[in-house]
């Protein structure tokens, strides 16, 4: 080992005692990186985040460059940083985030599982998804036997039903009971407000608004001031800690979105995913995710396989496609020769491909009727 490099050892070193005697807790901090992308409240707005991150002693740095999203992606696979926050983000289809709040009943925390993104292209499916997202993002937190409640929303019943026979199969699923006189796991309107459960479960659209309403309500809407933002992206498999905050998220929100993935990354947030999520598999959750996708549909004449083309970085993003019509619309662009990925963006289901592609991806997908 060089000289220069045992230095620097000993300089964290010294670093981390002198942290660890000033705030009582030891070992290297989680680094989380801010990827700011044009915060509606100016550029005081951030520096005031960063301020806060560091008053509650979190290690908090800002990301800068021309593609802010590919410099980010890059310190989070390179390990310089262990979380990322940030506005916006393209997850894939099976990654939504859970966000949470404090509620005004009590100033209890809840975790809305889930505010953006698409855990699956069946409503169902996606909110029984959701509830597992929920289990792994409050555990994460330091949550040990977290409480789940289903929102009356359309599709609660039969999330409720899934849920219960998941349960009955050996996933073990603490559910909490409605504050109404008649009780039950479907929570209501009240229930949100009180934080009668720790986890609540809807659709990933009705928590994006929820999410809104609990973090801006007290200044009229334009300034998200309360909460921990829109949570951790979570989906099997996936990889990346990355927090999604809002354009309208004043400092205090994009400061307690750093502090939820400083816990997050503290309490190994990977593990206790890929735990939760074999034990919810060993207990059958393949197969009725299967069943709820296959429950109604209508025999159809069996779909060409169509052969993706070969892979593009893909920068370049077209909105305004139903959900349910994403993955089609991939396909017809494959087809015409174009790769193309699908996420989800800020304002709802995209189709990802090459900038130099656009255009005429623009072009197939009107003329395919799925765009306007």
């Amino acid at each position: 080992m060089s000289d220069k490099r045992i230095k620097t050892l000993i300089a964290d070193t010294f670093l981390e005692v002198a942290d660890a005697l000033e705030t009582g807790q030891y070992g290297k901090k989680p680094v989380i990186g801010f990827a700011s992308e044009g915060s509606e409240h100016g550029e005081d707005n951030i520096k005031r985040a960063m301020e806060l991150a560091a008053y509650k002693g979190l290690d908090a740095r800002l990301i800068e460059g021309e593609d802010i999203h590919k410099e980010m992606e890059k310190l989070l696979d390179s390990g310089e940083i262990d979380a990322a926050v940030t506005m916006h983000y393209p997850f894939p289809i099976g990654v939504s985030t859970v966000g949470k709040v404090i509620t005004p009943g009590i100033g209890k925390p809840m975790y809305l599982a889930t505010t953006t993104g698409t855990s699956d292209t069946d409503r169902i499916a996606g909110m029984v998804k959701n509830a597992i997202y929920g289990i792994i993002a409050a555990k994460a937190d330091g949550i040990e036997n977290p409480t789940v409640g289903i929102a009356n929303i359309d599709g609660a019943r039969q999330t409720e039903k899934a849920l219960l026979k998941l349960k009955e199969q050996g996933y073990d699923i603490n559910f909490a009971e409605s504050a109404r006189a008649d009780g039950g796991i479907v929570m209501r309107g009240n229930d949100l407000l009180a934080g009668t459960p720790d986890i609540m479960v809807m659709d990933s659209l009705t928590g994006n608004l929820m999410m809104k309403i609990f973090s801006a309500y007290t200044t009229g809407g334009s300034y998200e001031s309360l909460g921990f933002g829109y949570g951790p992206g979570i989906g099997d498999g996936y990889d990346r800690l990355i927090m999604i905050v809002s354009r309208a998220s004043g400092a205090p929100v994009i400061a307690g979105a750093m502090e939820f993935a400083t816990n997050l990354v503290k309490h190994n947030w990977k593990k206790i995913a890929d735990d939760e999520f074999a034990k919810a598999k060993k207990a059958g959750f393949e197969a009725i995710i299967d069943e709820l996708k296959n429950a109604g549909k209508k025999e159809a004449a069996p779909a060409v396989a169509v052969t993706a083309p070969p892979k593009e970085i893909c920068t370049a993003q077209i909105p305004g496609i139903e959900v349910m019509d994403l993955e089609d619309a991939v396909q017809a662009l494959w087809k015409e020769g174009i790769y193309a990925e699908s996420g989800m963006g800020c304002t709802g289901p995209i189709v990802l491909m090459a900038a130099d592609k656009k255009d005429k991806a623009y072009e197939i997908l009107k003329n395919a009727g799925y765009v306007g």
